[in-house]
């Protein structure tokens, strides 16, 4: 039950349709869309092309896609809407090249964008709308502004340092030199010319002739390998998901090249606790997540990669007796050492969930992976390009190490909870590397701590990274004092940890329940 007293948001209640977004302009949208009769494919699309002008740091059509959809409730099926790297580059050019990594912020960092082909591969496959009407929210956005809301005026205070070098995308989002502030307008006309192309030729539009032709030569311009023919080859794949039992649900998740095998490594061990007993305490819960988390991605750091390139075998991951051997190695009073992932902290992304009259579900995630992705915007198309490319490794026999055509690993991963059969919730949140931790945080607290969707999303959070234990300033003083006598080193972190989405769905009584995570600017809402 929720505390009255304390300042909170309360669950999203309905019983038709429901849709959470993390911006009110997002799901204003996608409630349109449902209540003009259409579906939840079609009425996350459009709101995934809403959130590319709302919150344009995060999300674009110059980024990637995954996607969870269960038609009907059923059993959900997994959309792999990432992109390649250009067919030219091979690992020996880099390091002939003297390349030690991808820089985040250059050509190199951008793969080719999947997202567009994914909203269309959806669309015509499960959709009940046209795509040209679904991209008319957006596109009035683009011509005629959105206006700064105040979870993205807090990031562009210093995510807008990103962009502020390229002459295209430093006048959309700063002025005077200084980001844009709450409730300025952002107009991006450019991409308002792009998305009606798109609208008008379809994932031609976009893969082929003029944007394409534009995105290329600025990529080449500045040392890229890419070519015409890796745009026109791009193509969204449907997987089987992965999935392991926790708290009496199944929980799915996209397989690699996605981090959902991650999160499912992690609920595995964390099924061997009975976090919620009274004998556990909130340091001890903290904990033992943090442990948790470090061995698992270390494993994924180690071994994880597109399976296309390196196959391997996820059933090993997800095995009783892996989870076994990581419980073994925990001890509740002492810190493991630490892990150190050579990656950048943070990472940018959209997530949605969207649940229709006719029990269609959706979990979508859309991200450029860093704030504003690599900063590269391209000049007459105005797409901003993503920076997905720069979790590639240069190392030889790396798993991951990037390669022709090869697709990185990645870190977005939208997930679906079911039970008995059916979809049971949608959800998902964002966060870069966070995103798997928070997947096993927010299902612990939905399923093992009680608590309703919106509950759960606000619950605190921590992330054992980087060789730290970052915290959220709502754990209190006395857990972070017990976590440093057990030898993490804590440390309280100034942005918040991700951003969550989720719509629970109550079969027996007709009652959807969502949430939408207070740290971002969004809401659930249903009718």
């Amino acid at each position: 039950m929720r505390h009255f007293q304390r300042p909170s948001r309360p669950a999203a209640i309905g019983s038709e349709a429901m849709a959470a977004t993390s911006h009110p302009l997002a799901t204003a949208t996608a409630i349109d869309v449902l209540r003009d009769g259409g579906n939840a494919v079609d009425a996350a699309i459009a709101a995934a092309a809403v959130l590319c002008l709302a919150e344009p740091h995060m999300t674009g059509i110059g980024g990637d896609c995954f996607v969870l959809y269960s038609p009907k409730g059923e059993l959900p099926l997994a959309l792999n809407g990432s992109g390649r790297a250009p067919a030219a580059a091979t690992l020996d050019w880099y390091l002939e090249h003297g390349f030690h990594e991808i820089p985040e912020r250059s050509a190199h960092a951008v793969t080719v964008p999947g997202a567009v082909d994914a909203w269309f591969r959806l669309v015509a496959d499960y959709g009940t709308r046209d795509m040209a009407a679904l991209l008319q929210p957006a596109i009035r956005l683009a011509e005629e502004g959105c206006q700064v809301a105040p979870r993205v005026a807090f990031d562009f205070t210093k995510g807008c340092a990103q962009v502020a070098a390229d002459p295209v995308a430093a006048p959309l989002f700063l002025r005077g030199g200084k980001p844009l502030a709450l409730g300025n307008t952002m107009r991006q006309p450019l991409l308002a010319a792009t998305l009606r192309r798109i609208a008008k030729e379809g994932r031609r539009g976009f893969y082929e002739g003029p944007v394409a032709e534009d995105i290329v030569a600025r990529l080449r311009a500045l040392g890229g390998l890419h070519r015409l023919e890796d745009f026109a080859a791009q193509q969204s794949v449907y997987e089987t998901p992965i999935s392991v039992t926790y708290a009496g649900h199944e929980v799915y998740e996209c397989p690699p090249n996605g981090q959902g095998i991650v999160a499912l490594m992690m609920l595995k061990a964390l099924a061997r606790f009975d976090l919620f007993d009274a004998r556990y305490s909130e340091a001890d819960q903290v904990h033992l997540l943090a442990e948790v988390t470090k061995t698992a991605y270390s494993a994924r750091d180690a071994y994880f990669c597109d399976p296309e390139a390196n196959p391997f075998d996820v059933s090993r991951y997800l095995s009783d007796e892996y989870a076994d051997r990581t419980h073994a190695t925990i001890s509740l009073r002492h810190s493991s050492g630490a892990l150190v992932l050579d990656e950048v902290e943070h990472k940018d992304t959209i997530y949605l969930a969207v649940v229709d009259r006719d029990g269609n579900a959706i979990s979508f995630i859309n991200s450029l992976f860093a704030e504003f992705g690599s900063g590269i915007m391209a000049p007459n198309s105005g797409v901003l390009l993503h920076s997905r490319g720069s979790i590639f490794r240069v190392v030889p026999r790396h798993p991951n190490a990037i390669g022709p055509r090869k697709r990185p690993l990645h870190t977005i991963i939208p997930g679906m909870l079911v039970k008995d059969g059916r979809a049971a919730m949608p959800f998902g949140i964002m966060g870069g590397h966070y995103q798997a931790t928070g997947h096993a945080h927010y299902l612990t607290r939905l399923l093992r701590g009680g608590l309703d969707p919106q509950a759960a999303a606000e619950a605190p959070r921590s992330f054992a990274y980087g060789g730290v234990l970052q915290l959220e300033p709502t754990v209190d003083t006395a857990t972070a004092a017990e976590l440093e006598r057990r030898g993490h080193a804590v440390v309280f972190t100034e942005k918040p940890l991700g951003g969550c989405q989720a719509i629970r769905i109550d079969c027996e009584r007709g009652v959807l329940i969502g949430g939408s995570d207070p740290r971002k600017d969004g809401i659930a809402m249903g009718y």
